[in-house]
């Protein structure tokens, strides 16, 4: 048995190696692995768990979760920015939902703390949306306000030491020197050992260095059509769509997704390309050649860009006025 524990460690310090090399995780290198072990990610270390697949949260969008390397960190620190105030409400909302697929498997509460500035600016949780598109009952919920934000983290930073929490939100706004990179490892660390994820999420700052593995810019989408039996319904709308980057991360270079939340199946799905016929310029000489590919646009010719800038005659309106 001791030679055997040997030789595992001395594959797994060799996988390292490998992947410091080549630039990416350990994990990505399975090939040969036991089926019954699972990789969790410690700040580009690599922990062996006996529990398959309880390392990830994986989202359900299969190609957004390969570019992560399987998922989310099940525990630790994940960092989430809305680059504006605007997409707070994005960002929040692509939070819960990851975090409702936590719920499904721990009876456990979940924590939202955040600054007074935070909530007052991107609003507060509203308890029947967040049971309806995301199952997270109000007597599931706790919610910690606090003006300053020394205050705010010295709440997270206990509450991540502890086991009994499903989740850990933490909500900031704007810059601040506090979180940095001390803070945010501590934040990971106790997060990390009490086997609990940590979101921070971030209202209008920009990308600063942190301790968390992995940093996603989340930004408000169109929503598409609602599809009924496999067809789109016309004027329809369809569920909440998330742009979202994958500005941070070890796996991959950065990447973007646009995801939409299915509250029904509790699952993330990707968008399908929206309109896959090419646009391109009709010809001014014969038939365009791209005829059959469907919708053209015609750019005008440099006589008519010429023309457009001389005022038409006719009746003149007003700028401000809109026409029926």
């Amino acid at each position: 048995m001791a030679s055997l524990a040997v030789a595992q460690g001395t594959v797994v310090s060799l996988r390292h190696q490998i992947a410091r090399i080549e630039g990416r995780l350990a994990e990505r290198l399975d090939e040969g692995m036991p089926a019954d072990i699972d990789l969790l990610r410690h700040h580009g270390l690599a922990t062996h768990y006996g529990n398959p697949g309880g390392g990830f949260l994986a989202t359900g969008a299969r190609r957004f979760d390969a570019a992560l390397g399987g998922g989310l960190p099940g525990a630790g620190l994940t960092e989430i920015h809305a680059p504006g105030t605007r997409d707070a409400g994005a960002a929040a909302a692509f939070t819960l939902a990851v975090i409702s697929l936590l719920l499904e498997k721990t009876p456990a509460p979940v924590l939202w703390a955040g600054t007074t500035e935070s909530f007052r600016e991107a609003g507060y949780p509203y308890p029947p949306g967040l049971c309806f598109l995301y199952g997270v009952e109000s007597s599931r919920l706790l919610v910690a306000q606090a003006d300053k934000l020394p205050d705010v983290l010295w709440i997270a930073e206990q509450a991540a030491g502890l086991s009994g929490f499903a989740a850990i939100l933490l909500e900031t706004r704007g810059r601040s020197a506090r979180l940095d990179l001390t803070a945010t490892r501590r934040l990971h660390h106790r997060a990390r050992d009490a086997g609990h994820p940590l979101f921070l999420l971030r209202q209008a700052a920009l990308p600063e260095p942190t301790a968390a593995p992995f940093r996603l810019i989340v930004r408000s989408a169109p929503a598409g059509l609602r599809h009924v039996l496999g067809t789109p319904l016309a004027r329809s709308i369809g569920p909440p769509g998330f742009g979202i980057e994958i500005s941070k991360n070890r796996a991959s270079p950065p990447t973007h997704f646009t995801l939409e939340w299915n509250n029904h199946a509790r699952a993330f799905q990707e968008r399908a390309a929206e309109n896959p016929v090419s646009v391109v310029p009709a010809s001014e000489h014969g038939t365009p050649a791209a005829a059959a590919a469907g919708t053209l646009l015609a750019f005008p010719s440099p006589a008519r860009q010429a023309a457009a800038g001389r005022q038409p005659p006719g009746e003149q309106h007003p700028a401000h006025c809109r026409l029926g």
